[in-house]
């Protein structure tokens, strides 16, 4: 494709920091697979995005599978495909999106794992003291907590939790604020972080956890470190930050068993999301159904 069409790449770029606000990451994801769409019609010689229909995208989903990109990896760039299209229907660059007519091959459905709870409360009894034990000791227990990702625990700022009201206010996907509740635990330990962040932290530094050089924590960083102790604490599982937020929803939902407010606290927009986090089996279903609804069961006979 020519330079003038390409060009609507980089307004689609714009478009996705600038009017929708989505991360950097989640926008160099939609960049990369626009960019290969790009380079396959260009092969396939279609120089337009006018001229690209529903049997191109066929087409270039059936490429990406014979190069053996997974079913998840092709439901993504037809997603980020839509997204594109309806981007320039709106600007009137084309009529109709060639992707609506286009169905995404079926995923298998993986559910997450995690931690039971004695094996994360083995995890998380960390013993030792500086301030290296004490941020640690805080990242893991706010993970926990809080049910936070990955991205939402680095971006924190000190402003970010209120201690008095036990509460913490992150940014999810789509910069969707919400707040989430800090548990006991993870209030001690974030208070005795606290104390030693000052010594820590470079001047004018926001972040709530900081480096050894005192600045922002990145996400490697907390990787690196979860795995350390995981590694420390003799946890034979693979561990690593999201596991935490695996547990947090499994192990509130087995106690609670409401969805809609685990729902709420991951900060998922849609609940069939939550639900792949439940491993709840039709029995259990069955079971709360059994013992919840009014009409459930059959009355005894007299």
């Amino acid at each position: 494709m020519d330079a003038a069409e390409r060009d609507w790449i980089e307004r689609f770029s714009r478009h996705l920091s600038l009017e929708r606000r989505l991360s950097p990451l989640t926008c160099t994801h939609y960049r990369r697979d626009i960019d290969a769409l790009a380079d396959w019609c260009g092969a396939a010689g279609v120089g337009r995005w006018r001229d690209v229909d529903s049997e191109h995208m066929r087409s270039w989903a059936a490429s990406c599978y014979r190069r053996g990109l997974s079913s998840r990896s092709i439901q993504r760039r037809l997603s980020a495909a839509r997204t594109f299209f309806r981007f320039l229907q709106r600007e009137g660059c084309i009529r109709k999106s060639p992707v609506d007519a286009v169905s995404a091959p079926k995923a298998k459905k993986r559910l997450p794992g995690n931690l039971d709870a004695d094996t994360m409360a083995r995890l998380l009894d960390i013993q030792g003291d500086g301030p290296v034990v004490d941020r640690d000791r805080a990242i893991l227990e706010l993970l926990y907590s809080s049910g936070l990702r990955l991205a939402e625990l680095t971006d924190l700022d000190v402003g970010d939790l209120d201690l008095a009201d036990a509460t913490v206010r992150v940014t999810g996907k789509g910069n969707k604020d919400r707040i989430v509740p800090v548990g006991r635990h993870a209030l001690t330990a974030v208070r005795r972080w606290l104390t030693v962040r000052p010594d820590r932290a470079a001047p004018g530094e926001r972040a709530m956890f900081v480096s050894n050089r005192g600045t922002r924590l990145g996400k490697r960083a907390v990787q690196a470190r979860v795995k350390h102790w995981a590694r420390k604490q003799g946890i034979d599982t693979r561990v690593y930050p999201h596991l935490f937020r695996h547990s947090f929803a499994t192990h509130l939902l087995e106690s609670s068993h409401d969805l809609r407010g685990v729902q709420e606290l991951l900060g998922h927009a849609n609940i069939s999301t939550t639900q792949v986090y439940t491993h709840l089996d039709f029995q259990h279903l069955a079971r709360i159904y059994d013992q919840a609804h009014p009409r459930a069961r059959s009355k005894s006979k007299d």
